[in-house]
């Protein structure tokens, strides 16, 4: 993909789109994990269809769907009675949709590697102009058309209403209305969000590694903060990720995501040459909604992850073996995986009022079975999704074409991104050869050497 993108030329000034029926004015409660603080922005999502649809259909449907999500229609807000607090104002002020050109084709788009480039959302996604963070709708849109026909569209949203299972909801239920519009959802959106409220007393029975610093002779948020950020985008095929469960076989079984979770820490840590001594953790988003009792309803969409965290020392994780690390992780996941974690969760976020630190280290979302991919208006599914522009953590993404393949998105400081990609296409490899050279595994099929 070209870093540089012609001129995008807005067609009209963009609008906002209201519920086509009246609904109801109130304040949404937000819960105590809606409100952390890493939350706390719009999440930028880019699609890249090989036919359009015209604006005034995407507008109409939408103006449908806001109907039944109504909060979107509205504003973000601080309390009246508590400032450090977010809420809904439910005022339907609407959703605001732009409308851009730009002449391109999606084959032009598509035809380098390069994956993502922070100077593109000046152009894909427009920038609303208003004195604070709050005061931008929860729901932005922008559909560029290109020159053949296609269409590039971008979807800001703001993280306090959804995580990313309510995300991919909200986009589904909106193709399904356009689709479908004189049907009913087959899901119906749940607003309330008072099933997360905190108990009364507090009761923290638990641990919660992230909200506890760690002091170290080494800080990392100040070496984060001295660095420039670059995007490492990696494409883990099916044969990469077989290699790495085989890793762990015969002693232990893994996921996916765990195996490269480990690998992924194992090659960033590595990359950035920390102290030996030095404590790193690694976040991990972990669903509890059917962990918490009762379960939460189908239609929530609001923010239902807890972080599941795995800590060790440098010298540790790099030395490891593939089988140490993915434990860490597995133990990590089934720590916070019980109805009174989260609700210890919920109370110390309300008992402590403070934001957790795991932003300063890795943080790894898992996003391929959520479904972007397969966002289908009725002219076909995309032939390309991606973040538009983020560091805040690192995504395991689809790979459109092979289920079973990935995409690896994750930002590092500049100086270090061939060598983080260089771990990360070769560096199992050799632990593989390794264990091949001493008949550990048995495994047939090609070795992929990375050109990087």
């Amino acid at each position: 993909m070209s870093s540089e993108l012609p001129v995008c030329v807005l067609k009209s000034q963009p609008v906002l789109i209201f519920p086509e029926k009246p609904t109801p004015k109130c304040s949404l409660y937000l819960s105590n994990i809606d409100n952390l603080d890493y939350l706390r922005y719009h999440f930028e999502l880019l699609w890249v269809y090989r036919k359009s649809i015209p604006i005034e259909d995407l507008k109409s449907s939408l103006s449908k769907l806001l109907f039944h999500y109504y909060p979107f229609a509205g504003r973000i807000r601080n309390c009246a009675n508590n400032e450090d607090r977010l809420e809904v104002d439910c005022n339907g002020k609407g959703a605001l949709i732009a409308e851009g050109f730009m002449d391109f084709t999606v084959d032009e788009f598509l035809k380098d590697n390069t994956w993502l480039n922070r100077a593109w959302k000046d152009k894909l996604l427009f920038e609303v102009d208003v004195q604070t963070g709050l005061d931008i709708p929860p729901l932005v849109i922008q559909a560029t058309y290109l020159s053949c026909g296609g269409m590039l569209m971008c979807i800001a949203m703001h993280h306090c209403m959804a995580d990313g299972t309510g995300a991919s909801k909200f986009l589904h239920d909106w193709a399904y209305i356009h689709t479908n519009p004189n049907m009913d959802l087959p899901i119906p959106p749940i607003h309330n969000r008072e099933m997360l409220k905190p108990r009364n007393p507090l009761q923290v029975p638990f641990d919660h590694p992230e909200f506890t610093g760690i002091t170290q002779d080494f800080d990392i948020p100040t070496y984060f903060e001295s660095q420039t950020l670059a995007p490492s985008c990696l494409t883990i095929t099916p044969s990469h990720i077989q290699h790495l469960k085989q890793l762990c076989e015969p002693s232990l079984k893994c996921t996916t995501l765990e195996a490269l979770a480990a690998h992924v820490w194992r090659c960033y840590i590595k990359a950035l040459n920390l102290p030996p001594s030095l404590i790193v953790q690694l976040f991990i988003p972990t669903s509890m909604k059917t962990n918490i009792e009762p379960n939460l309803p189908k239609g929530y969409y609001g923010n239902g992850v807890v972080l599941a965290c795995a800590g060790t020392t440098v010298k540790d994780l790099v030395t490891a073996k593939m089988n140490h690390i993915v434990e860490l992780i597995q133990n990590a996941k089934r720590r916070v995986r019980c109805n009174d974690y989260v609700r210890s969760l919920i109370d110390i976020i309300e008992e402590k009022k403070v934001p957790p630190l795991h932003i300063r280290q890795l943080s790894i979302s898992d996003w391929r079975m959520l479904g972007f991919h397969e966002l289908d208006f009725g002219e076909g599914k995309p032939l390309h999704i991606s973040q538009l522009a983020s560091d805040a953590m690192c995504k395991f993404l689809p790979f459109i074409g092979d289920s079973n393949a990935a995409k690896v998105l994750v930002w590092v400081p500049k100086n270090i991104v061939h060598k983080f990609e260089y771990y990360m296409m070769n560096d199992f490899i050799q632990e593989y050869d390794k264990l091949i050279s001493v008949g550990g595994l048995k495994f047939q099929g090609k070795k992929i050497r990375s050109k990087v």
